[in-house]
This record gives C-alpha cells, sequence and structure tokens, in this order.
C-alpha cells in the first residue's frame, strides 16, 4: 500500500466578534476623559488674547464681577459654558450628516408628493365624481 501523506488543512480565520455596546462606552468614556490636543493659537489672534487677559483682570475686581454677573443673565452664562463643552464634528463628518439629511429630505418629499397626487385623484373620482 502507498502511504498517503496527510496535507494540513488550510487554517481558517476568525472574524472579529462585533463591537458590543459596553465596549464602545468604555472607548467614548476613555476619549472623553484624554486629553485633547491644544492647537497653537494663530498670530492673527494675538491682539485679542491680550485683550481677553485684559479683560479677565479687569472682571476679577469685585464691583465689575457684580455688574457683570448682573448684565449677563445666568442662562446665557450656562449656554456658553455648555457650547464650550460641545465636541463638535470635523468637517468630513458634517459633509456625510448633511448628505443625508439632503438625501432623506429629497425621498421624503417624494414620497409626500406621490401620495398627495394620489390622493388627489381618488378625491376628484369618488367625492367629485369627475
Amino acid at each position: 500500500m502507498a502511504e498517503e501523506v496527510e496535507t494540513p488543512k488550510p487554517k481558517r480565520r476568525l472574524k472579529k466578534a462585533p463591537e458590543s455596546v459596553r465596549e464602545r462606552a468604555a472607548k467614548v468614556s476613555e476619549a472623553a476623559t484624554s486629553v485633547p490636543k491644544v492647537r497653537k493659537p494663530r498670530k492673527i489672534f494675538a491682539p485679542f488674547r491680550t485683550i481677553g487677559r485684559g479683560l479677565r483682570r479687569i472682571e476679577q475686581f469685585k464691583p465689575i464681577h457684580i455688574i457683570g454677573l448682573v448684565i449677563v443673565p445666568r442662562y446665557l452664562r450656562n449656554a456658553w459654558g455648555e457650547l464650550r463643552q460641545v465636541t463638535w464634528p470635523n468637517r468630513i463628518e458634517t459633509l456625510r450628516l448633511t448628505t443625508a439629511v439632503v438625501i432623506f429630505s429629497v425621498v421624503f418629499g417624494i414620497l409626500i408628493a406621490v401620495t398627495d397626487y394620489g390622493l388627489d385623484k381618488v378625491f376628484k373620482k369618488v367625492i367629485l365624481k369627475q
């Protein structure tokens, strides 16, 4: 009898399991706790920076701080604080989301137009008997 040589079976590659909700939440929390990269301010903003520093120093005086609290309502101060915490989307993500909204709007508009046209024909035949 001739000896049969066993050929090794090819190794199967396992697909990576999809990311669970818990893993995604952990990634998001890690990203939120990491320190974001700080860009160096452009030189064109240098005058504004000096003005901002001066205003900060002036605001530290008690009477001016109280006047600022009276003039600027609490709602606006809280809204500004919330806006500073927002993570804004980058250009590619913004373009992708805008495209999705435009496509959805066009498709929904076409569905409404077709429904309106169909109901118009039905009402003219049934109610007006034209």
